[in-house]
């Protein structure tokens, strides 16, 4: 396998829950960052960025105004520019594993979190994370390149791609 390991799927499929359960088993100093719902009464508000040292920031909410939209959401892409973009940029620096969750589209309208994804990827070290499953043109190239393994995740097959994971990991 290649030098990145990228899941994607359906919203819902347990996606960051895989990547948070990898992170917890290998013994890779991982940085970078993942992605929570933020959610209230069991309806989906929004979306925060968690790093893996420990700082979150809201990244897209129904209450944000922004020129930045997917769908309901208001994107802050300053929040993806610092807190994103610094987590990621300290992984390269000084860890092991860095984590990206996600390349989706709501990081993708930041050029610097475009241009840190490519020094990611670009770096030696191992890259774990999610790509979104919609056709997008940077999105695309990422899953054409040869050195990275990107693998569907639904309902049926988490365990299996946990261990594929892990695997990958030693």
């Amino acid at each position: 396998m290649g030098q990145a390991y990228l899941l994607t799927g359906m919203p819902g499929t347990g996606k960051t829950s895989i990547i948070r359960q990898a992170i917890t088993q290998t013994r890779y100093k991982a940085g970078g960052f993942y992605t929570l719902e933020m959610r209230n009464l069991g309806i989906r508000e929004g979306f925060k960025i968690v790093t893996l040292n420990g700082k979150e920031a809201v990244l897209a909410h129904i209450a944000i105004d922004s020129p930045f939209r997917v769908g309901k959401y208001g994107v802050d892409v300053s929040v993806l520019d610092t807190t994103g973009v610094d987590a990621v940029t300290d992984a390269i620096a000084n860890a092991d594993l860095i984590v990206i969750d996600e390349i989706g589209k709501m990081e993708l309208f930041s050029s610097r979190f475009i241009q840190v994804v490519a020094n990611a990827l670009a770096s030696p070290k191992k890259v774990l994370g999610t790509i979104t499953l919609k056709p997008h043109p940077l999105a695309d190239s990422i899953r054409q390149n040869r050195n990275i393994q990107v693998t569907e995740l639904t309902r049926n097959n988490q365990k299996q791609v946990l261990a594929q994971i892990l695997a990958w990991l030693k």
